[in-house]
């Protein structure tokens, strides 16, 4: 009993960090927009967020390695987004936005990942699924995704900064109640980063997810401004989010049941091949409830990709450096892939139409299929011959 009242904290955390998460990707495109900012300057300071997190990604998990803790880099992240967040919606001119947008989201973006680096070594100890744990970051970001979208409806998106400190300080109490990882061995040195960029199968692992991260990021940041444009209004942009994510909770749910039966590339390669079918669908679609509907394909793709990319790279690293390596498996997810999403997404946009953008990212994740498939016959065989 012990063990399991340990996690509630941390399930509290994932519940409303990912919350607090959720109001800043379903509807800071849409306040963007309200601002007066065209489809090109929202992708500016969307790819704000992934730039930060390149950066700020390795730095806190080296720091997290480093000093052998979770909890008290969590405890510094989340003060700075409660700080920055509040200054960063005071903001009315580009630039102003783009430069506080830009430290707002240095102390934001390795939240869910230190957050998830910590239920994946949790979930290690007592032995329980990390899709169990995990589940309660989807089930915040479902809850808040309908019932604030319901809300901003009818209050306007401008107000937006109060739901999301409200989410905030609540992961800040939560924090405080975490149980810390324990690990064995010496602190990492900023030498050991070298076996990472050595990793041969790593970077090329992230080379090759990184067409499916694309695709993925860039609906993040447009499905918003998609459903708008084909005239769905805040509330079911959020009710579009809750679909999504609610069946991602699920997905993540019974991952026990379903996650070990194959090797996880094989998991990768077959959401890849159903976002391609996803995005071509979503190109060829005139209304926006059809939208709504097929987003419990949402679950399938990232919910599956998510899960299997993330178990296979906590394969590929050592224990020493597992938040440093998977914060840089986030700052490539999240990062490089959000920044070319944001910023081409955007111009797209601009440029021709919603349509046209999904049926490019069609395109982009059938490339990333492809390139799994490839990877996982170069290197799975040969560490299979090799441990044999």
């Amino acid at each position: 009993m012990a063990n399991n009242e340990s996690l509630v904290p941390l399930k509290m955390l994932l519940f409303s960090f990912h919350a607090s998460n959720t109001i800043i990707l379903s509807f800071l495109p849409l306040y963007l927009a309200y601002k007066g900012l065209n489809g090109t300057e929202i992708g500016w300071v969307l790819a704000i967020g992934p730039l930060a997190s390149i950066f700020a990604q390795p730095f806190w998990g080296y720091l997290s390695d480093k000093y052998k803790t979770v909890k008290r880099i969590l405890l510094i992240c989340v003060c700075g987004l409660l700080i920055f967040s509040t200054v960063f919606f005071q903001m009315n001119h580009l630039i102003s936005i783009i430069l506080m947008g830009a430290v707002f989201y240095f102390f934001t973006t390795p939240i869910g990942a230190l957050g998830d680096s910590l239920a994946q070594r949790r979930a290690d100890v007592l032995g329980k699924s990390f899709g169990t744990i995990r589940m309660w970051g989807s089930i915040g970001f479902a809850t808040s995704s309908l019932v604030i979208g319901e809300i901003l409806s009818r209050v306007g998106v401008q107000h937006m900064i109060w739901p999301y400190l409200f989410f905030g300080l609540l992961a800040l109490l939560v924090v405080f109640r975490l149980k810390d990882v324990k690990v064995e061995s010496d602190p990492v040195k900023l030498k050991d980063i070298g076996i990472l960029v050595k990793n041969k199968a790593f970077l090329l692992f992230l080379l090759s997810v990184v067409f499916l991260s694309i695709s993925h990021r860039t609906n993040d940041s447009y499905i918003g401004l998609y459903i708008a444009e084909l005239g769905g209004s805040e509330a079911l942009v959020g009710l579009g989010w809750f679909v999504g994510v609610a069946s991602e909770a699920l997905v993540f749910a019974f991952a026990g049941l379903w996650f070990r039966k194959l090797h996880p590339l094989v998991f990768v390669m077959i959401a890849g091949a159903i976002y391609s079918i996803r995005w071509f669908i979503y190109g060829t679609l005139d209304d926006p409830t059809f939208v709504i509907a097929l987003q419990f394909l949402h679950g399938i793709t990232f919910g599956v990709f998510y899960l299997a990319a993330f178990d296979y790279v906590s394969r590929l690293i050592p224990k020493l450096l597992q938040s440093t390596g998977h914060l840089v498996f986030f700052a490539t997810f999240f990062g490089i892939s959000g920044i070319i999403g944001s910023l081409a997404g955007g111009a797209i946009m601009d440029a021709f139409n919603g349509g046209t953008l999904y049926t490019i990212l069609g395109f982009v994740a059938m490339i990333g299929t492809l390139a799994i498939f490839t990877y996982h016959f170069m290197f799975t065989r040969k560490s299979t011959s090799n441990q044999h």
